[in-house]
């Protein structure tokens, strides 16, 4: 009687979905029934997931893209349209770094490159900002929709470093608050939109700031453990339990809120 877990034949796009968590997040999703429309850049890679994915019996389609192209996304749109008739769940998992928008401990301030914290910020902000109105649109035609940002641990508080960055995904956990009203408020009660602010986990973009060659943990990787209770780096896994609560029914009545999952580093303090 109450199946608010199944999430069965959802049609869920998933942007930045080869990354080492979102396509995490796609093989699982895949497995428990949903349908996928997998976006990335990066073509070879998509298909491979993709394979993966319909090799496992899943369903889903790749469709390489562009988080910052308005134009690009609705041609996106209409192929999954047409593949899928409707769209559900939106994830935007899109996001990125960039040297020049960091500080290192031997830089300060005034060695910020804007021009790539400018780029940090419009793949981050904007690369959630665009598909959530390119797609929202599709799911105000069918009366119903639930978009999933990924935030970060850096958006609840101002790391060292991160400055580009940190100020983005801080901007993309406001946005989540400021659509969930909007969306319901104009839309009704069939529309809600929730975050995901992932903690420390090792994936390719971070792999050298928090790993030595070896792969032993770096002085900030050692710092980070230190400051975790749970004293371990998250595994993708870790993030596929909440996913689940906020793609599936189990979550109707939740809009509008930042779901943590850190293994306590932003509850810690010294």
């Amino acid at each position: 009687m109450y199946d608010l877990f199944n999430i069965k034949n959802k049609v869920v796009v998933i942007t930045g979905g080869t990354g080492v968590l979102c396509s995490s997040m796609v093989k699982y999703l895949a497995a428990h029934g949903a349908k996928m429309a997998v976006l990335a850049r990066d073509k070879a890679k998509g298909d491979k997931l993709v394979d993966e994915v319909t090799n496992d019996g899943g369903d889903a389609i790749f469709l390489q893209t562009d988080v910052t192209d308005e134009t690009l996304l609705k041609q996106n749109a209409e192929e999954i349209i047409r593949k899928y008739g409707r769209i559900d769940v939106l994830i935007n998992g899109a996001g990125g770094n960039m040297p020049g928008a960091t500080i290192g401990p031997n830089n300060t301030i005034f060695d910020l490159k804007i021009d790539e914290f400018r780029k940090v910020v419009d793949v981050n902000l904007m690369g959630s900002v665009i598909p959530t109105i390119v797609f929202a649109k599709y799911m105000v035609d069918k009366k119903q929709g639930n978009i999933i940002n990924i935030s970060s641990e850096s958006a609840l508080r101002p790391l060292t470093r991160v400055a580009g960055y940190g100020a983005a995904k801080a901007a993309v956990s406001n946005f989540t608050k400021y659509m969930a009203g909007e969306m319901a408020i104009k839309f009704g009660d069939n529309f809600r939109v929730n975050a995901m602010a992932p903690g420390f986990f090792i994936t390719e973009q971070n792999r050298t700031l928090l790993t030595n060659p070896d792969g032993s943990y770096s002085d900030r990787g050692k710092s980070i453990i230190a400051h975790t209770p749970f004293r371990r780096f998250g595994v993708p896994e870790d993030l596929l339990g909440t996913l689940h609560y906020l793609v599936s029914d189990a979550s109707k009545f939740v809009t509008g809120t930042v779901a943590v999952v850190d293994g306590g580093f932003d509850a810690f303090s010294i």
